[in-house]
């Protein structure tokens, strides 16, 4: 089979796969979203919570981890049991944990040298967008910070899928641009499967597949869709190092409906480091 005839295999498994709704995840990975989803429960107990996180070893471990660190427990006593643990951090945080844990997840399945390498670095901005995401929810609007962390988090979830089927093709592409090509025209169709299979939200939903788009309509009044959007223009200029250098006349509208300016940004960059790392901690 020739390079064009395998990227033609690659696109039609997709495309089943899409259509079917039978999309391809490590084990692992359903168990964590089928914990995510037992959280969102109403009136779920204390007790309930501890038996749920307590199925799944990888994402115990990392709650343990989240409610003994300086971030969260002020008290230095060590905390050994999930159900303690689960009451200091809040479900709120524990639901977070656990997406975290899933994208990980789906970020390690399979992934291995060149590939490993792409995820690693599409997981690494994902966090920051997400941490840039609460910070600017939490300090510039009155959204829900928790809720944006989530969505900045997901913003590059059908990339991530791509990316890991493409594992298992790994003679296919013949270059970088030939790959990233193929993963720009499916991520967002992807992603959008992947929300409704994990039952997400609307908002967070809107979020993650219309953060891209150029015409936002100004409202003067940012949503959920409007900080993941922010947060990932600015973060790719924070990364360039050219903060400095945008035409504030030309900004995207969603920061025009944050109400930024040069200089909001530049005291949002600075007052806001130590948050950032805060939130790093969480998804870390």
């Amino acid at each position: 089979m020739n390079a064009k005839e395998s990227e033609f295999e690659f696109i039609k498994g997709l495309t089943a796969e899409l259509s079917s709704k039978n999309l391809v995840f490590p084990t692992s990975l359903k168990t964590t979203m089928k914990i995510r989803r037992a959280l969102d429960t109403p009136d779920i107990s204390n007790d309930q919570v501890a038996r749920i996180v307590s199925s799944e070893p990888v994402l115990s471990a990392q709650v343990l981890k989240l409610a003994n660190s300086a971030m969260f427990n002020r008290t230095g006593k060590k905390i050994e049991e999930l159900r303690a643990a689960t009451v200091m951090l809040g479900f709120g945080v524990v639901r977070n944990v656990a997406i975290s844990v899933g994208m990980k997840q789906l970020k390690d399945h399979q992934a291995s040298g060149q590939s490993a390498e792409r995820m690693e670095g599409l997981w690494v901005r994902s966090m920051r967008v997400a941490a840039l995401s609460f910070v600017i929810a939490r300090n510039l609007t009155k959204q829900s910070a928790d809720k944006a962390m989530i969505a900045g988090l997901l913003h590059d979830v059908g990339k991530f899928y791509i990316l890991n089927r493409a594992c298992l093709y790994q003679d296919l592409f013949s270059s970088e641009s030939t790959l990233w090509d193929l993963v720009d025209q499916w991520h967002a169709d992807i992603g959008a499967a992947i929300l409704d299979s994990w039952e997400m939200s609307d908002d967070i939903r809107a979020a993650v597949m219309d953060h891209k788009l150029s015409d936002h309509p100004f409202t003067g009044k940012a949503n959920l869709t409007d900080i993941v959007s922010a947060a990932d223009f600015l973060d790719a200029h924070f990364v360039a190092q050219s903060i400095a250098n945008l035409d504030w006349d030309k900004i995207p509208m969603s920061l025009r409906n944050l109400q930024l300016d040069a200089e909001k940004t530049e005291k949002l960059m600075m007052e806001t480091g130590q948050e950032l790392a805060a939130v790093m901690q969480v998804l870390a």
